[in-house]
C-alpha cells in the first residue's frame, strides 16, 4: 500500500465516539472523506462525518466493506480484534499494524513487553484463583488494585484492596469472570502521560507532559505543562519515545505514568490511541492530538510540537453537562466541547471545557469551587 495520503482520499475510522468525531473534524478540515463504522447511529463522529456503516466492531463483512470503501484505515480505541484488522489489511492500507493493539489489549502481555524491555512497572502478580489472590496479597501487602486483564476501563474491572477488610464476593467474582493481576498501590505524588504520535519514518511529534487527576477512576482534571521536576519530564519523554519505536507506531499513543512520593517513575498504562488526557492539546498547541494522530497514518512529516499556553482541561459527565451549559454564557474563558451523544448518563463522557490559563492553581482552585463539580 502506499505510504502516503493526502486529501481528496476517505479515511475508514473504526469507532464513532468522542475521539472518532474529534478525528473526523481533523481529517474534514484537511479535505479528507471520512466513514465511520460504529453500531451506534447518529454516533458523535458519524455527525462530522461523510458515512457511517452501522455495524459491530467484530462485523467482519461491515468491516470488509468499510476497508473497500476508504484509502487508509485507523481505529479510535484499543478494543478491535486484532485478527480482525490483519484480515482487512488485504482491502486498505492499516499503518498502524496491529503489534501495538495486541500488546495493549491484554494486562499480562502489556506488562511482560514493558518488563521485557526494562521499562519501568509497579510490582504485581496474576491471579487466576482466589488463592492466587490470597498469596499475591501475601506478596505485595496493602494496599494493592486487582483488575481485569481485559475491557476495563474509567475503573470498570478493578477493586481497590486497602486492608484485610476488603469485599471477599467482590474479589471472587471478579476472579470468576477472568484472569486478573494484583498490582501493589503505590504512594502516589502525581499521574501524568505522554502523548507521542509518529509516521512510518519514525519521526516523532512528542507533546508536554500532562498531569492528570482522577476521580472514581475517571479523569477529572489535566493540565499542561505538569508540575513536575524537568529530570522526572526527561525520563518519561526518553521512555515513551522508546516504547513508540518497540511497538512500531504510527498515528498517536498516551503513556500513563505513575510517579511516586519518592519520585520514582513508573509505567502505568498504553493507550495505542489519542487519549483523553490530550483533548486539552486542540487549544493549547500548534498541532493537536488528533492532527497528529492524522498526520501520521497518512504520512506526513511530524513537526515539533509548541505549546502556546498553559492549560486546564476539565471533563464534562453526565451529571455535569446541562449545568455546564447553564453556566456557559458566563464563562468567556471556556473553550466548550459537547460530543453530541444521544443518551446522557451518570459518569458518561459527554464532553470537556479547556481555559487557557497564566495561573494554573487560580483555574483548577475555580473549577473545583464551581458547584458544577461538587460530588
Amino acid at each position: 500500500m502506499n505510504k502516503y495520503h493526502l486529501p481528496g482520499e476517505t479515511i475508514g475510522i473504526i469507532g464513532g465516539g468522542q475521539l472518532g468525531q474529534m478525528m473526523a473534524s481533523i481529517a474534514k478540515e484537511k479535505g479528507y472523506k471520512v466513514i465511520i463504522l460504529d453500531p451506534t447511529k447518529n454516533c458523535s463522529a458519524a455527525q462530522v462525518s461523510d458515512e457511517q456503516i452501522v455495524a459491530e466492531y467484530d462485523d467482519l463483512n461491515s468491516l470488509i466493506k468499510l476497508a473497500k470503501k476508504c484509502d487508509v484505515l485507523t481505529y479510535e480505541f484499543e478494543n478491535v480484534d486484532a485478527e480482525t484488522i490483519e484480515e482487512i489489511t488485504n482491502y486498505t492500507d492499516v499503518p498502524q499494524g496491529t503489534k501495538a493493539l495486541i500488546v495493549t489489549q491484554n494486562r499480562i502481555r502489556e506488562k511482560n513487553f514493558l518488563s521485557d524491555n526494562k521499562f519501568p512497572v509497579v510490582p504485581h502478580t496474576i491471579v487466576k484463583t482466589f488463592d492466587d489472590f490470597q498469596n499475591g496479597l501475601r506478596d505485595l501487602n496493602y494496599p494493592a488494585i486487582l483488575k481485569t486483564v481485559e475491557g476495563g476501563y474509567d475503573g470498570k474491572g478493578q477493586i481497590l484492596i486497602e486492608n484485610e477488610t476488603f469485599d471477599e464476593s467482590a474479589v471472587k467474582k471478579l476472579i470468576e469472570f477472568g484472569t486478573c493481576i494484583l498490582e501493589s498501590k503505590i504512594e502516589l505524588l502525581k499521574e501524568v502521560s505522554v502523548v507521542i504520535s509518529s509516521n512510518l519514518n519514525q519521526q516523532h511529534s512528542i507533546f508536554p507532559l500532562i498531569e492528570n487527576e482522577h476521580h472514581n477512576n475517571i479523569l477529572h482534571i489535566s493540565n499542561c505543562p505538569a508540575r513536575i521536576n524537568n529530570e522526572i519530564v526527561e525520563e518519561t519523554y526518553q521512555i515513551a519515545q522508546q516504547i513508540a519505536r518497540q511497538l512500531n507506531l504510527v498515528g498517536t499513543m498516551c503513556i500513563e505514568f505513575f510517579i511516586s512520593k519518592s519520585q520514582k517513575v513508573y509505567v502505568n498504562e498504553i493507550a495505542p490511541r489519542p487519549h483523553n488526557s490530550g483533548h486539552l492539546t486542540i487549544e493549547s498547541c500548534n498541532i493537536s492530538q488528533f492532527d497528529a494522530h492524522i498526520r501520521g497514518i497518512c504520512g506526513w512529516p511530524m513537526p515539533e510540537v509548541k505549546l502556546f499556553s498553559s492549560t486546564v482541561m476539565i471533563n464534562l459527565l453526565g451529571q455535569h453537562i446541562e449545568a455546564a451549559k447553564a453556566d456557559l454564557l458566563r464563562h468567556t474563558e471556556w473553550n466548550f466541547h459537547d460530543y453530541g451523544k444521544d443518551i446522557c448518563k451518570v459518569n458518561r463522557k459527554m464532553g470537556h471545557i479547556t481555559i487557557l490559563s497564566n495561573d494554573v492553581e487560580h483555574t483548577i482552585s475555580a473549577l473545583k469551587q464551581n458547584p458544577i463539580w461538587k460530588d
